[in-house]
C-alpha cells in the first residue's frame, strides 16, 4: 500500500494509521509481499535500473566480461552471469549482468558450474549498472527456477548440468528444441542434426581431451580408467604395460575409420584404458558372458564379445548409441549402426542392440558421465550425447 497516496484521500488519517499499524506487527509479511510484487521480467529490470530491490528471472546465457561481451563457453570466473528472458538471446542489449557474491558462487558461477547455462534463475537485488550494462548487484537471494528466491545459499538447488533420466532437462528449449516430441525416425533425424555441428579434434588432441573428460573426481592428477576404474596418473599414457591409452568404445575396425579425424577422434566414445585390458577387449561387440578378464574386475570376455563392470555398462550403451546418430554416411565417414548381432567383424555396425538398451536402463547415467558430457560440451567438441541427456530416446528410437 502506498501510505503517501492514502494520506491524500479523504479518509487519510484513519487509512494511514492502520497502514503503520500493520507495518509495525507485521514487518516479515509486508516484506515478503514486496518481494513477490517486485518480480520483473529481464526486460522490466532493464527499464528500471534506478537502484530499487527487486527480484528478477531470467535464463542465464552466459558470463559478462565486459559492457557488450558476454562468453558462452570457456568460463573465467564465478563472480557474474547475465540472463535474459530467452534462453536463446544472444543480443547483450536484451541481458541483465547479475553480479554473484561470495555466498551464492559455489551454486551460480559458471567457472564451476558451466552447466547453469540455459537454466532458469530467480535473483533479487539492487537494479543497477554493473560492467557500465544495466545489471543486479549485490544479491540477497538466488534460486533456479522461476518465482521467489530463497535466501538462504546453502538451501538453494545445486544446478546439475543433466536432466533426471524421464524429465525435462536444461538443454530441451535450446539445444534440443528440434527434437522435443519426436520418437522413432523423426527424433533420429533431428539429434543428427543437431549433435553433427561440432569441432573436430585430431588424434593428438585426444590425449589432452582425455585428461581433462575422465579426471578422477578425487584426484586432479589422474584419469579413471573405462573398465577397469582405476585411478591411474595422467603422465602415465603410452603403450607400455600398465600405461593408459586410447580406448575406441566403438571399435575402430567397425567401418574401418582408423585414427584420422572424424569418428576415430570423438571424445565422446573413446576413453583412456589400461594397456592390456584395451587389447583384451580389441575390436569385440559388447555382449555378456566369457571369462573373467585380467586387471579388470567385473569384466568378461569370450571370443566374439566383451562385458564391462556393471557401473559403467550404460555408459558403454550410450557412447555406442551416441556414434549410431552421429554418423549417418553423410559426411564421407561410414553409416555407423547398431544391430544385434556379435559378429560384425569390419562391418560398420555394432552389437548387441537388445544388450545395450537394457544396460542402458538398467545403469542410468552417474554424475561423472554428465560431467564427462558438460566438459566435451564446453571444451571440446562443442556437441552433447543426447542419451547422457536423455536415456529415454534410446527406447524411443530403438524400442
Amino acid at each position: 500500500m502506498n501510505t503517501k497516496s492514502v494520506t491524500r484521500s479523504r479518509s487519510g488519517r484513519l487509512i494511514t494509521a492502520f497502514a503503520l499499524a500493520v507495518t509495525m506487527v507485521a514487518p516479515v509479511v509486508a516484506s515478503t509481499s514486496a518481494s513477490a510484487a517486485t518480480t520483473l521480467t529481464v526486460a522490466q529490470a532493464l527499464a528500471a535500473q534506478d537502484g530499487r530491490t527487486a527480484t528478477v528471472t531470467g535464463y542465464v546465457v552466459g558470463q559478462p566480461t565486459a559492457t557488450n561481451t558476454v562468453i558462452t563457453s570457456g568460463y573465467t570466473a564465478d563472480t557474474a552471469i547475465a540472463i535474459a528472458d530467452s534462453a536463446a538471446e544472444t543480443g547483450t542489449g536484451r541481458m541483465l549482468y547479475v553480479q554473484v557474491t561470495a555466498a551464492y558462487r559455489s551454486t551460480f558461477g559458471l567457472l564451476t558450474n558451466p552447466g547453469l547455462r540455459g537454466r532458469q534463475v530467480t535473483a533479487t537485488g539492487a537494479l543497477t549498472a554493473y560492467f557500465s550494462h544495466g545489471g543486479l548487484k549485490n544479491p540477497t537471494a538466488m534460486s533456479l527456477g522461476g518465482g521467489t528466491p530463497n535466501p538462504t545459499p546453502s538451501a538453494t538447488a545445486s544446478p546439475n548440468p543433466s536432466p533426471s533420466p524421464t524429465g525435462g532437462g536444461p538443454y530441451d528449449s535450446t539445444y534440443y528444441a528440434s527434437a522435443m516430441g519426436k520418437t522413432g525416425t523423426a527424433l533420429r533425424s533431428s539429434l543428427h542434426a543437431i549433435i553433427r555441428t561440432q569441432t573436430k579434434l585430431n588424434y593428438d588432441q585426444v590425449w589432452e581431451a582425455l585428461k581433462d573428460t575422465d579426471q578422477d573426481p578425487a584426484n586432479a592428477n589422474n584419469v579413471l580408467l573405462l573398465y577397469s576404474g582405476r585411478s591411474q596418473s595422467k603422465t602415465s599414457n603410452g603403450g607400455d604395460a600398465n600405461d593408459w591409452n586410447r580406448e575406441h568404445v566403438w571399435a575402430k575396425s567397425h567401418g574401418d575409420f582408423g585414427t584420422a579425424t572424424g569418428p576415430g577422434t570423438d571424445v565422446h566414445h573413446l576413453r583412456p584404458e589400461d594397456v592390456s585390458v584395451n587389447s583384451t577387449r580389441g575390436n569385440k561387440d559388447f555382449d555378456t558372458g566369457g571369462s573373467g578378464v585380467s586387471e579388470c574386475s567385473g569384466c568378461y570376455s569370450d571370443a566374439d564379445s566383451f562385458e564391462p563392470r556393471n557401473a559403467v555398462k550404460g555408459d558403454v550403451a550410450r557412447m555406442i548409441m551416441y556414434m549410431a546418430i552421429r554418423y549417418e554416411g553423410d559426411d564421407g565417414w561410414p553409416n555407423l549402426e547398431i544391430n544385434n548381432s556379435v559378429s560384425n567383424g569390419t562391418s560398420p555396425y555394432h552389437g548387441k542392440l537388445s544388450v545395450l538398451l537394457a544396460w542402458n536402463l538398467a545403469d542410468p547415467p552417474d554424475a561423472f558421465e554428465k560431467r564427462r558430457n558438460q566438459v566435451i560440451y564446453d571444451r571440446w567438441q562443442g556437441n552433447r550425447n543426447p542419451f547422457v541427456d536423455h536415456p529415454e530416446w534410446a527406447t524411443a528410437i530403438w524400442g
